[in-house]
């Protein structure tokens, strides 16, 4: 399914193709050694999840963005966040964002301004212009939700019509107003944070009867969940047996600490003292352990940071007492602070952190996010998962570093050459 399958159907197909050759005792033409070889690892896929709410972020974020930031180049899937489950069924989360502000010619993706008599306009309007001018690009629905909700709909009597109403709204595209776009979104994405042990059933229930109804729509959509970083916050789950009915398992591999914490430390690391926190390596491991297919992981990266104040100078900074601040920050945020911030990083994990002697912030780069992309592809994983495109600068640097992770790009990333050079915990 997805890069995955589509590289298993073309071994496949060569394999098919070699035997008959063999047993008809006939050399393929041309071969050699080189030429018959079949690459071992697949691109891993790149999949960016689009924030609805960018539209009203003071730094507007807009559809076109990802054209002129090249990222439609990366991106193999964009999971529009969000479709809203709510009241037994799933329902548009907000109607101005998605059908009805009318984007002028400069903002939008075929520089042609809104028709302000149109009734199809918005995010989902630019959705389309971008699948036309990107078809490559699968388009998933993110359906986000109270856990109770989801708790409710999953329940025997509710499960069959809370699954037609999604289907029907956002992959038979019916929209209402006479506005009906069968083919604008390729497949759902579930993120129901989280089923609690006595949802187990009902939760794997609730997945075989997406499966169902979507493939009843038209063969190749996709269903994918979201999940956090342990699958202990699923116990009672078979996460073997969910894997079996998803196509893309997004592990949220951030968040190990946060401002909730008296004490810093690194958001997401790769690696490292789990003493400290999860890593992501932990975590990846653990879904294995849990039945999960390599090949449908994604290891999930995250566009933004968290700091404290009132740190102690101690270590930089890290694993001190502070104050945390509230909320997140994107990237483009942390990355241009300046005054009297020094960046570090740590020599295990390669995660930078700022620390101005009070202030401090942990975050992802461009180096430590080439060098997840790469573990990505070393691992044979289904892809990575970005939370949230908007957190990127507008050059897309983070994005770019995650092509040239996952296409293996030749040469040492810029983290392994710091450590070569004598580098690990200082000043970058």
């Amino acid at each position: 399914m997805g890069c995955v399958v589509k590289w298993d159907m073309r071994l496949r197909s060569s394999v098919w193709i070699a035997l008959i050759w063999f047993v008809a005792g006939v050399r393929l033409p041309g071969a050699t050694h080189e030429t018959q070889r079949v690459e071992e690892i697949a691109r891993p896929r790149v999949v960016g999840y689009f924030p609805q709410w960018g539209l009203y972020d003071d730094h507007r974020f807009l559809m076109k963005a990802l054209v002129t930031r090249g990222s439609t180049k990366v991106l193999d899937q964009l999971n529009y966040a969000q479709g809203s489950v709510a009241g037994g069924h799933c329902s548009i989360a907000d109607a101005n964002a998605d059908l009805n502000v009318a984007f002028k010619a400069d903002e939008t993706v075929d520089g042609k301004a809104d028709a302000q008599g149109s009734k199809f306009r918005g995010y989902f309007h630019q959705l389309e212009e971008l699948k036309s001018r990107s078809p490559r690009l699968k388009v998933l629905i993110s359906l986000e939700g109270k856990a109770s909700d989801f708790a409710e709909d999953a329940q025997p009597e509710n499960r069959e019509r809370f699954v037609a109403s999604c289907v029907d709204l956002f992959l038979r595209g019916n929209f209402g107003g006479g506005v009906r776009r069968p083919k604008l979104f390729d497949g759902i994405d579930l993120d129901w944070e989280y089923p609690q042990a006595g949802d187990a059933e009902n939760f794997i229930a609730l997945l075989k009867e997406m499966r169902r109804q979507m493939d009843a729509v038209r063969p190749g959509l996709r269903l994918t969940i979201a999940v956090g970083p342990s699958p202990r916050m699923y116990g009672g789950t078979d996460m073997g047996e969910v894997a079996k009915l998803v196509d893309e398992i997004g592990v949220m591999n951030y968040d190990y600490i946060g401002p909730w914490s008296k004490t810093t430390g690194l958001l997401a690391p790769l690696s490292g003292d789990t003493t400290r926190g999860g890593t992501v390596e932990r975590s990846i491991g653990a879904y294995r352990s849990a039945g999960v297919p390599t090949n449908k992981l994604l290891m999930g990266m995250p566009f933004y940071g968290y700091g404290w104040s009132g740190v102690g100078e101690d270590n930089h900074g890290l694993y001190q007492e502070g104050k945390g601040i509230r909320g997140d920050r994107p990237y483009w945020y942390i990355e241009a602070l300046g005054g009297d911030f020094e960046r570090y990083r740590d020599e295990n994990s390669g995660a930078p952190w700022l620390f101005d002697g009070k202030t401090f912030w942990t975050y992802e780069d461009p180096i430590s996010v080439e060098r997840k992309a790469r573990f990505a592809r070393d691992q044979a994983l289904g892809g990575v998962m970005i939370w949230e495109l908007s957190g990127d600068t507008g050059a897309g640097d983070l994005l770019k570093a995650v092509k040239r992770g996952v296409d293996g790009a030749d040469g040492a990333n810029e983290f392994e050459a710091l450590r070569s050079g004598g580098g690990g915990r200082g000043r970058r």
